[in-house]
């Protein structure tokens, strides 16, 4: 497909993303636990604006009772060996992940695929969050405006899965 045919003038591409987000838990030491809620899956919907990056985030709950409430996140995306890739079938959309111990963040600190980010610490009272502050925690995807002015048109989909753990 051609995108251009004179400086500055571009055709319209239509870009549809979605990532569908999955939780796995863990507590390695007995009576310790960790718990999660109010994650859902994210989508972007049609993209327009391919030079700037752009961003979607949640506030999410997350409880732990580890040692002064400290968790460690890990994540993985759908692509080679974990990498953080949306598809289209043919094409491939780099996205990154970012996360902030602090809810209502719509930046954060970047997190590697496979990589865990130690030293969280959960602002929960209560393991659902329905004491205290309603949520804890931010996960930030971002789709950086110099892999979307690369993209292909199409419909992104892909799925990205966090493992938190009590530390």
């Amino acid at each position: 497909m051609r995108t251009s045919w004179a400086p500055g003038i571009h055709f319209a591409r239509r870009l549809v993303v979605g990532l569908a987000i999955a939780i796995v838990l863990s507590a390695p030491a007995l009576g310790q636990r960790v718990r999660v809620s109010g994650v859902t899956d994210l989508s972007f919907g049609m993209l327009a604006g391919f030079q700037s990056d752009q961003r979607q985030s949640q506030s999410i709950c997350v409880y732990s009772n580890g040692q002064s409430s400290g968790y460690s996140i890990s994540a993985w995306g759908s692509g080679s060996a974990g990498s953080f890739e949306l598809s289209n079938g043919l094409n491939t959309l780099h996205y990154d992940v970012e996360w902030s111990p602090v809810s209502g963040q719509t930046t954060g600190t970047n997190v590697a695929p496979n990589v865990p980010l130690p030293g969280q610490i959960s602002g929960a009272d209560h393991q659902t969050c329905n004491t205290g502050p309603a949520t804890s925690a931010s996960l930030i995807v971002v789709l950086r405006g110099v892999d979307l002015a690369q993209a292909r048109e199409g419909n992104y989909t892909g799925s990205l899965s966090l493992l938190i753990s009590t530390e």
